[in-house]
């Protein structure tokens, strides 16, 4: 499944995400800090939605309320959400 994503309260534009089975194949943020954000993306590659979730969810940047990752842990949950029907699983 392909999912974009219009962040908020961030310097990144948009967020697009691949996940197969529950699974992170791909990110790729538009904008923001590109040595970080090509970092996240790396370290998040082949992880589970939720292991992804519950370390990226409280991450602020700055004084922000929020960031990127955190950002990104945002659209997770709500891709989570539209699977819960089926029971999103941590394997």
């Amino acid at each position: 499944m392909k999912i974009e994503y219009t962040p908020k309260g961030v310097c990144c534009k948009k967020i697009k995400i691949e996940i197969e089975n529950n699974i992170i194949n791909s990110t790729d943020f538009s904008g923001g800090c590109s040595g970080n954000l090509s970092a996240i993306s790396q370290l998040v590659k082949g992880m589970h939605v939720n292991d992804v979730i519950n370390k990226l969810e409280n991450i602020k940047c700055g004084t922000k309320e929020t960031s990127c990752p955190a950002q990104l842990a945002i659209c997770l949950m709500e891709y989570a959400k539209q699977k819960e029907p089926q029971k999103v699983t941590n394997k």
